[in-house]
């Protein structure tokens, strides 16, 4: 089988975290769709992996909690008996997300349901990530309660921002968003700074995830036929978040912030690290 030279490799990594599609990469880097495809796959495992690695006794203090909607392969409403059998993932998808707020590092996130299971899963991998208390926040999504509780117990300060909308007007189309005409904020566990009671990083992370991702662009025809390949587009794009892109507000990356790497990292080094995995995942069959 012919291999991609490392410079083609960091060609399609480039353009896939920049938020071109399968398709325009394939324009851009000659390279053909399966191929672009097979290596958005393994990139992203590799980085998957590396990050549920690094991200370890961080030294987080404050954290915003929240889930973005997206699906596989249709929208849950469409989902038929026979494209169920077909496609076992198809279906509506969330992914949560935690974002801290002094590194805006995101040390974890989950592809789940929007329900107590998937939340609990998901505050129990955060909480088993840090080793400092810390200050949370989230909207008003009920199984938010019941997970903090399970994953922290009483050793944290926890509280519920909710913002209110008023009507739409008439004059605005549906896609317009209601206007925030006041927030309520809850105490939940332990005793909240109210100064950094607040879900406005995450939700900015949001729009940045939307614009880097095209299959979380609103309004396209962006998205994942496979849930693998849609576990590996959110884990590429979340590396280059962490340790590639510099933020604008920090003048280097999340990771460097939060004290995760030392370094900026490039795409390159990125294809270097995808190699060693490679060589690794060779020698280990060659010694069995």
């Amino acid at each position: 089988m012919n291999r991609l030279t490392n410079e083609k490799r960091a060609n399609v990594i480039n353009c896939l975290i920049e938020g071109c599609s399968i398709r325009s990469t394939v324009r851009m880097t000659g390279v053909a769709m399966k191929t672009v495809m097979r290596v958005l796959v393994e990139v992203g495992e590799v980085c998957a992996d590396y990050q549920d690695k690094a991200f370890r006794n961080l030294n987080s203090r404050r954290l915003q909690l929240d889930e973005m909607w997206c699906w596989i392969y249709c929208k849950e409403r469409n989902r038929t008996e026979a494209i169920a059998k077909a496609h076992p993932d198809a279906g509506d998808i969330w992914l949560w997300t935690a974002v801290d707020a002094d590194s805006k590092l995101v040390p974890v996130w989950k592809l789940g349901q929007r329900d107590t299971r998937t939340a609990v899963d998901f505050v129990c991998d955060l909480a088993s990530r840090l080793k400092n208390r810390v200050q949370i926040t989230t909207d008003g999504h009920r199984p938010y309660i019941e997970a903090v509780e399970t994953a922290f117990g009483r050793e944290v300060d926890y509280s519920i921002l909710q913002k209110l909308y008023g009507s739409v007007m008439e004059n605005e189309t549906r896609y317009s968003p209601s206007k925030v005409i006041g927030i309520e904020v809850r105490d939940v566990i332990g005793n909240a700074d109210p100064k950094h009671i607040s879900t406005s990083y995450v939700e900015r992370h949001n729009w940045t995830l939307r614009g880097r991702n095209r299959r979380y662009t609103r309004l396209s025809n962006g998205f994942s036929r496979k849930l693998r390949n849609h576990a590996a587009s959110v884990a590429l794009n979340y590396f280059a978040y962490n340790f590639i892109q510099i933020h604008s507000s920090l003048r280097t990356s999340p990771a460097q912030a939060a004290g995760v790497t030392d370094r900026l990292w490039s795409v390159t080094d990125l294809v270097a690290l995808w190699e060693a995995y490679e060589n690794q995942a060779k020698m280990n069959v060659d010694a069995a």
